[in-house]
């Protein structure tokens, strides 16, 4: 079997047969997380609607790294759909060095965390801190590992755990279909009261995954572009998807690559000077026609501009007008849909997946195992949790 055009054996050689597998089986892992959600629907759609009827609710979005852009991608949409004041997404190494800036005692608050093994420390120690710091605390674990620290701590009626298949739980050494299935997972579980009514766009998406993964002939020439730098770009939603894409790319070239995210319009200020001939800036388009706007201008900025860096649009599909402002458009070719843009984030993200592996590879470095003196590692290590004594907590 080939993964993007690749020879499964020959990846395994050269140590990316992993990572390859976990990208390429995505789609199956999202029908499969689907299921997980709609097997608890009752229960879930119960503890949500109860929990969303509370005055002056709180919701944090908060994980580690790729956990933590999770929520980043996550928090607009549903601060929008569920028009609460106060949805945010705060990653845990904020919050543990911080908790006071972060963690308010009267404020009702949910913690949704998000986690692949569950075992990074600050994910723990975030809980314990909300578990001491506010006192009218519900909790929502998503979560790859049921045998993570983080499952075992949710105990009591408040808590519920969302326990993804196992193989979300990704063994190489970059969240993929842990980033994706949690994305997804997420987007649902805030639309279980339409369950069965998203289930066609559901379907949608999970072919559109398929289609990419078995046509990636685009990608790999992309791949073969030299550039020693990369900016993501996106806005909204795709904001949190293009600091995951930056992640991707750094961890898999063990930082050969330097990459940057920003918003198209945040790009201008200042940032715009990292690019150089060596680099590869690409930006999620947007769907919506106001931003959109916003993204057009960029790229006809960068268009005019007599440079040697390459532009890479990502859309939901082809442009012929688009096509003339940037060297390469891929684009999902699926149907027009009336499902919130934010939904296909989880196929907008396989392409840098894929261009993070095969890079990776190009640079003789090893995607399942970047870091082979343990610099830096799958699960944190190094990370000490001090005692914080709650009486100092500035009410």
């Amino acid at each position: 079997m080939n993964f993007f055009g690749i020879n499964k054996e020959e990846l395994k050689k050269e140590g990316g047969d992993i990572t390859a597998e976990e990208i390429y089986r995505q789609p199956k892992v999202w029908e499969k997380s689907y299921e997980v959600i709609c097997k608890e629907k009752e229960e879930l759609e119960n503890y949500v609607k109860n929990i969303l009827n509370i005055d002056n609710l709180r919701i944090i979005f908060t994980g580690a790294g790729t956990s933590g852009f999770i929520g980043d991608t996550v928090a607009p949409y549903i601060k929008n759909k569920i028009d609460k004041n106060s949805v945010e997404s705060i990653h845990t190494t904020d919050i543990v060095s911080h908790p006071e800036s972060y963690f308010k005692k009267d404020i009702p608050t949910l913690l949704i965390s998000f986690a692949r093994s569950g075992n990074s420390p600050e994910s723990v120690a975030t809980v314990e801190l909300a578990e001491n710091l506010v006192d009218e605390l519900y909790q929502i674990v998503v979560t790859c590992n049921a045998e993570g620290k983080l499952a075992k701590k949710m105990k009591t009626d408040k808590d519920r755990m969302i326990l993804l298949p196992e193989e979300s739980n990704d063994k190489g050494f970059a969240m993929t279909s842990s980033y994706t299935s949690m994305v997804l997972s997420t987007l649902i579980l805030f639309n279980i009261e339409t369950l069965d009514d998203i289930k066609e766009e559901i379907d949608n998406l999970i072919r559109s995954g398929e289609k990419i993964l078995d046509d990636t002939n685009k990608i790999e020439d992309i791949a073969d572009v030299e550039f020693d730098k990369i900016i993501y770009l996106g806005a909204n939603c795709f904001y949190g998807l293009a600091k995951e894409a930056s992640l991707k790319l750094l961890e898999l070239t063990q930082g050969k690559v330097v990459t940057r995210y920003d918003t198209p319009l945040g790009f201008r200020h200042g940032p715009k000077s990292i690019v150089d001939d060596n680099s590869l800036i690409v930006l999620f388009l947007s769907r919506e026609d106001y931003p959109r706007q916003y993204d057009i201008d960029l790229l006809k900025e960068l268009a005019s501009e007599d440079r040697g860096y390459k532009v890479l649009v990502i859309s939901e599909n082809k442009d012929k007008a688009i096509e003339k402002l940037c060297d390469y458009q891929l684009s999902m070719g699926i149907e027009q849909s009336d499902i919130d843009q934010v939904f296909t984030a989880i196929n907008y993200i396989i392409y840098p997946q894929i261009l993070a592996l095969l890079k990776s590879l190009k640079l003789g470095i090893s995607p399942d195992n970047p870091s082979p003196d343990g610099s830096v590692n799958r699960v944190v290590k190094g990370v000490t949790i001090y005692p914080y004594n709650k009486l100092s907590l500035q009410i």
